[in-house]
């Protein structure tokens, strides 16, 4: 009898309440989601050894005859050891199994068993610890490729293994890629496909399946981003004059760079085109991205619009005030700041300036988002930084328009691959600022360890007595026994610092400050008042002191590359040479090479497909802030082919029924809403 995919778990035999909560823990509450829990790696015990001449220190199995009773020992509390030997007619295997004492009852002399572990030697004696074992010619455990599925406590490999196999039995699934997808591409059958994943009979039977199931979730995922485009470029946007890039250069007091010239003309031609513009502009560290925010303010402002910058950290938005401030002022433009830290007076000012229409641009931070805040007539919203906030933020912040919704620009300085940047922002046009402007240089960057740090406390000292400053940046803000290794935190090191620098002046800012006094810090700094800065991430973003030469790292291990490259930015703004030294007493071969890697380029890009190679969508902001929902299937290191594919795909799709509403294609759109039903808002 077949089974509905929405039956609760409990309708397996051995799921009751206690396991239904565990399996809940996993995010597994119906048949369908057992069937979507996919396995994390696979075992290959289709080949059985004989004992002598079995690889040693790989997992293999072998089958063996059980040559004496089992016998247990309680060396201490709660420690069991369950001995005994088996043999096959090329020798004998010694096993162990650490407390599992039930094994000695289940294993019966004289009778032939599949034993799968790592077989280890000791002089002539052969050895395997608390291997998987049954019965020869069961075939659950061995004997085929055995799927290893991610676990929580109090649920068992064979468990979990059982239900998943009963839900495949007693379920179909409906094929749900339009045929002529499945068939343009070479694509598998769905129910065939997840049951291939479960129970693969060989290795290229489960790479088609898997191919399959990728294919399906890109798709989906890119159709649904396709679909929130359209629909946020909806209804009529904020119609701005068609101002020429010329005359807004005539403020700036450098020459924009091809890039960017040529990025603002894509923005002066959204803002101009009665459409939503929804455009993210994507450049390296230093590359100018700035300057070209300002331009789209400055078009918006004259054509009657006002403007808000959200920016993540208050440091970074009193940054963003002061240069727009500098730049947009003398052309008439009236610029505030709000954040969190800003006056009850100056707030009650601010928030009355924008409901009344007499301020053109407020920069703040998330207290934009606050009540109260409400604009005359809100034309464009600027995201920087757009991955500290997310989707969400972001509509909430322009839903602050009413009807009419603002023209969207989002800045990231943090360099994305290509095929990230489609998922994280496939609801955005894209332009990317590749080049830097004249006089930027690239920063040396050096690896060094432990023994090295006497010349790099030497070289701190001369870049400081040359009239240049230095950050040292600590992955932790104070010590914690909760460290299983001892990392450098700023607040000791600081003290360290000054004591080996007594004539030094050394300034100390960490998240956990206030924000009046990270601003005074950092302010010290700019000014020149401050000569090295020990710090944590928090100046990871936007901070710009061109007097600052050095960047020092501590336990740079504890970084991903892509913050690396981000904290070197801090460093190389003005025209001096400029240097970033990692410290890092890591023995871990694959993550030296991960370090060389940003020593080798200052190329943005070439870092972030390193780190995603490396490291995985998942970590490659720290937190998935970003509001889309998670990849079950899919690796976007290794699975560009078929992204591009399933991309192409659903656009094609698109084209023939932008909403669609052929009857043939509402189990496309169901399937599409449900993958988003996580994050509700997505599609308002």
């Amino acid at each position: 009898m077949l089974r509905s995919l929405q039956d609760k778990v409990t309708v397996l035999p051995g799921i009751g309440e206690k396991k239904e909560q565990l399996l809940s823990k996993l995010g597994i509450r119906t048949l369908e989601d057992l069937l979507h829990w996919f396995p994390r790696r696979y075992v290959d015990r289709r080949k059985v050894w004989q004992i002598r001449h079995a690889p040693e220190g790989e997992e293999v199995c072998v089958c063996g005859v059980v040559a004496q009773q089992p016998t247990t020992a309680y060396p201490r509390k709660g420690l069991s050891t369950t001995r005994l030997r088996v043999f096959d007619r090329s020798g004998l295997l010694y096993l162990t199994f650490f407390n599992q004492a039930y094994t000695a009852g289940r294993l019966k002399v004289g009778e032939s068993y599949i034993f799968c572990g790592k077989i280890e030697r000791m002089g002539q004696r052969l050895s395997m610890t608390n291997p998987v074992y049954e019965p020869e010619g069961v075939g659950e455990m061995t004997g085929r490729i055995v799927p290893v599925y991610p676990l929580t406590a109090g649920i068992s490999a064979r468990q979990l293994a059982e239900w998943i196999d009963m839900a495949v039995e007693s379920t179909a699934l409906p094929e749900d890629l339009p045929q002529e997808v499945r068939l343009a591409y070479g694509l598998a059958e769905r129910n065939w496909s997840i049951q291939t994943i479960h129970r693969p009979d060989s290795f290229e039977n489960l790479n088609r399946a898997r191919e399959r199931l990728v294919f399906e979730e890109l798709f989906y995922l890119t159709a649904g981003l396709e679909l929130l485009h359209a629909r946020r470029s909806e209804g009529q946007g904020f119609l701005c004059r068609p101002l020429l890039t010329e005359r807004y250069e005539k403020l700036l007091p450098f020459t924009l760079t091809g890039a960017q010239r040529r990025t603002l003309e894509e923005i002066f031609r959204d803002q101009a085109s009665g459409k939503i513009m929804n455009r993210l502009v994507q450049g390296d560290v230093g590359s100018g991205k700035t300057a070209v925010a300002a331009g789209a303010v400055w078009q918006c402002v004259h054509s009657g619009g006002q403007c808000a910058l959200m920016a993540p950290t208050e440091i970074l938005a009193v940054q963003h005030y002061h240069t727009l401030t500098e730049l947009l002022t003398p052309d008439g433009i009236r610029v505030g700041l709000l954040t969190g830290s800003s006056k009850a007076a100056e707030k009650r000012e601010v928030k009355q300036q924008l409901a009344e229409g007499t301020l053109d641009l407020v920069v703040g931070t998330h207290a934009l988002l606050s009540d109260g805040v409400e604009f005359a007539h809100l034309g464009l919203v600027v995201t920087d930084e757009q991955h500290r906030f997310g989707v969400e933020q972001r509509s909430a912040l322009s839903a602050k328009a009413g009807a009419r919704k603002p023209h969207v620009l989002v800045m990231s300085a943090t360099p994305i691959p290509r095929t990230l940047a489609l998922i994280i922002y496939g609801d955005l046009d894209v332009s990317v600022i590749g080049e830097r402007p004249p006089g930027r240089q690239d920063v040396d960057t050096f690896l060094v360890g432990e023994d090295k740090r006497q010349r790099m406390m030497g070289f701190i000292r001369k870049q400081v007595q040359e009239g240049h400053q230095a950050y040292v940046v600590c992955p932790a803000v104070e010590e914690s026994e909760d460290m299983p290794v001892p990392l450098k935190n700023a607040t000791d090191h600081a003290r360290a610092l000054q004591q080996a620098f007594p004539d030094l002046r050394i300034g100390l800012v960490h998240g956990r400050m206030k924000s009046k006094e990270k601003e005074q810090i950092m302010d010290a700094f700019l000014q020149g008042e401050v000569d090295v800065l020990v710090s944590t991430t928090v100046i990871e973003v936007g901070v710009d002191a061109p007097n600052a030469t050095l960047m020092v790292i501590e336990d740079a291990d504890r970084f991903g590359l892509s913050q690396l490259h981000q904290l070197r930015g801090r460093v190389g703004r003005g025209k001096a040479k400029s240097f970033c030294v990692l410290v890092s007493s890591t023995k871990n071969e694959e993550t030296r090479q991960r370090l060389k890697a940003l020593c080798s380029t200052n190329d943005g890009f070439k870092i972030a497909e390193k780190d995603l190679e490396l490291r995985g969508p998942g970590d490659f902001f720290g937190a998935r802030q970003h509001g889309l929902p998670q990849l079950q299937m899919a690796d976007l290191a290794c699975d560009t082919r078929i992204l591009y594919q399933a991309r192409e795909a659903a656009q094609q799709l698109l084209t023939e029924d932008p909403t669609l509403a052929k009857p043939e294609h509402r189990v496309v759109l169901d399937r599409t809403r449900r993958l988003f039903e996580e994050n509700p808002d997505i599609f308002n």
